[in-house]
């Protein structure tokens, strides 16, 4: 789970990048699924982090 949660993490950063990048070209339909990514993945990695704890416990 830890580097499930890692590389979802970094995909949470990456549509923030995305996002910031779809602003500047005025591209509607690319702001909307870039905000639904990072929320998404977002949400999922830092609910992980706070019920799992960082790095994971076991048990």
């Amino acid at each position: 789970m830890n580097l499930l949660m890692i590389i979802f993490g970094l995909i949470a950063i990456l549509a923030v990048v995305g996002t910031v990048q779809a602003f500047k070209e005025r591209n509607a339909l690319s702001v909307v699924f870039n905000l639904g990514a990072a929320v998404v993945f977002g949400g999922f990695t830092i609910a992980t982090i706070v019920f799992q704890g960082f790095p994971p416990t076991l048990h």
